[in-house]
């Protein structure tokens, strides 16, 4: 059969899940990915209270919705992360705590930890989310960077994370880190070293998402064939990359989401340029049989006409892989023999 349809809740926080529920099953989702912020998923609720989890998988449960992930980005994005003014606004208080930037990198350190107690205690076997990177401040190498420099962003990296993979591996979760500028691995190149930095952790893949390596010149295709079983989720998600006006790079150029000059910019899905029909290929010859999560970001768009024709489309285009070879009805013994 094909794979589930969710969609991860992270861009919907503003609404309570208690209305978000219904309103993904009216837009055509089968589940919900669900994000450790809003009142979506509270992991510390979810370690303190039993009667917590059961509530969120009645509620799930009453609008005919499975939840096959859950999703920590921003306390994720603080492990590793040089730590300021704008990482209070997304971290719960008690990861924030005083705002000494190694204080809340601890913290968030073992927030992670617990999110793989919480993701067990909810019987979810993936939690996506970011790392932080040390280095990326360091991304374009001026002033001259060396390589040793770069190790050393790698070398925090494993130190920090191979504790709270170990933690994953005890409770039998997978950490799937979304490839995103910004984190340790924003491409095919710093992914492989990454996995390598942890040594290969049986418990460190990836959340797939194609959008935020096409418009860097990235192979997304490639990627899938290339990691393959480290694929521990995938997020459905268009992009547009082109010229703009002329004024503006792939760096940004510091303006906003929707503004006209972008040379790139989220786009509902199939509305952009990503090829989601080799995508589909790719993740079955990969044997990928997890959900296609729809992570809706389209700023020229509403967002409910977008994660509806979203759903559509990715229900309308997955498939489910061959059961055999499609020229085997043709051999001699699958006939009983050929006539003539």
């Amino acid at each position: 059969m094909a794979r589930p349809i969710t969609l991860f809740t992270g861009q919907w926080a503003d609404l309570p899940l208690a209305e978000l529920a219904p309103l993904a099953k009216r837009m055509g989702y089968d589940g919900l990915e669900l994000a450790c912020w809003g009142d979506h998923f509270d992991v510390q609720a979810a370690l303190a209270s039993p009667r917590y989890v059961e509530r969120k998988r009645e509620l799930l449960a009453d609008h005919g919705l499975q939840c096959f992930a859950i999703g920590n980005h921003l306390t994720g994005q603080a492990v590793c992360d040089r730590i300021d003014e704008r990482h209070q606004a997304i971290l719960p208080q008690h990861v924030w705590g005083d705002g000494d930037p190694e204080g809340v990198r601890q913290r968030a350190a073992r927030e992670m930890q617990d999110t793989a107690r919480a993701a067990a205690n909810f019987g979810v076997k993936t939690v996506t989310g970011f790392t932080g990177s040390a280095i990326w401040h360091a991304m374009y190498a001026f002033p001259p960077t060396s390589q040793a420099y770069i190790e050393r962003g790698f070398t925090d990296f494993a130190a920090r994370w191979t504790p709270i993979l170990d933690s994953f591996e005890k409770h039998d979760v997978d950490f799937a880190l979304e490839v995103h500028p910004t984190e340790i691995a924003f491409d095919t190149a710093s992914a492989q070293r990454a996995l390598e930095a942890v040594k290969q952790h049986r418990r460190f893949g990836f959340n797939f998402d194609p959008s935020h390596l096409a418009y860097q010149g990235v192979d997304y295709i490639g990627f899938i064939r290339r990691f393959g079983k480290r694929i521990f989720n995938a997020h459905m998600k268009d992009v547009w990359w082109a010229k703009g006006d002329g004024t503006v790079g792939t760096f940004g150029g510091h303006t906003a989401f929707g503004d006209a000059r972008r040379s790139w910019d989220f786009r509902s899905v199939g509305r952009g340029m990503i090829d989601f029909e080799s995508l589909i290929v790719a993740l079955n010859d990969v044997g990928y049989a997890g959900p296609l999560s729809v992570e809706w970001e389209d700023s020229r768009m509403d967002r409910v006409h977008g994660a509806t024709e979203s759903a559509a489309y990715c229900r309308r285009l997955d498939f489910a892989p061959a059961g055999g070879d499609f020229d085997a009805a043709f051999a001699r013994d699958a006939q009983g023999g050929m006539a003539g």
